[in-house]
């Protein structure tokens, strides 16, 4: 409908709605006249119809704002602003009272921990126990070591004092050579090992040794060998000289 300011004509387009049926106080925007206006002309209701409504005072009721009818001329429907787009909220992580600690290092376990390097130093044990029985201990070792080796089976070594020398030569060297023999006694050939000479001094300490290579790979039942050994430069703090099997 179209209202019209009754003190300075303006005149505005406003909706039925917003006058209502039995009219209301509006004001003019323009020149801030306030009047009550009445509400547009409406077919008359049925009886039973009409008695639902029921009226409203004019003072109970704030004036209305009317707009000029002018206003509505270039008037363009503006569209409603689009609603926003519904954000996924990320789930949070769930996490256990028995996870690892930030910076998330794995928990230890003490049992599987002492498991492992049991298993390693019975590796490591066994590898050791391999190479001794197969090379023997090391020099470096400081465990004492026998001299020489065990006697050999059947074998027979002798090399007699009296057949043992020990002088100084005219150029001021040191002599020494030993004369002996090896005796097989057995029934059967055996292999000759190799001799170890040592040559220690009057505090039982060595100070000289030299190893004599067989002459031969074996030796036959009942056969006998001869050896004979000389050699110079030898220490002069040297007294006497032991004569044996060198260990393997």
């Amino acid at each position: 409908m179209i209202i019209q300011c009754p003190a300075c004509s303006t005149r505005y387009v406003v909706s039925d709605s917003a006058i209502g049926a039995d009219g209301r106080t509006v004001r003019c925007a323009k020149c801030r006249h306030s009047w009550f206006q009445d509400g547009p002309e409406l077919p008359p209701l049925p009886l039973a119809e009409s008695a639902i409504f029921s009226t409203k005072g004019a003072a109970d009721e704030a004036p209305a704002a009317a707009e000029p009818a002018e206003a509505y001329a270039n008037y363009e429907p503006v569209a409603a602003p689009p609603a926003p787009a519904p954000t996924t909220r990320r789930a949070e992580p769930q996490y256990s009272p028995f996870d690892a600690e930030p910076p998330f290092r794995p928990r230890t376990n003490p049992l599987k921990m002492w498991s492992w390097a049991a298993g390693i130093f019975a590796v490591v044990a066994a590898g050791l126990i391999l190479a001794v029985s197969f090379y023997g201990l090391p020099d470096w070792v400081p465990i004492a070591r026998p001299t020489f080796a065990a006697s050999q089976p059947d074998l027979q070594l002798d090399f007699p004092q009296d057949r043992q020398e020990r002088r100084q030569l005219p150029n001021g060297k040191e002599f020494f050579a030993a004369s002996g023999s090896i005796t097989n006694i057995g029934t059967t050939a055996r292999r000759l090992p190799t001799i170890l000479i040592v040559l220690r001094d009057a505090r039982d300490r060595i100070v000289w040794s030299t190893t004599v290579p067989p002459p031969q790979r074996s030796i036959a039942p009942g056969e006998s060998v001869v050896i004979d050994q000389a050699v110079t430069d030898i220490p002069r703090a040297a007294k006497f000289a032991e004569i044996g099997w060198k260990p393997e």
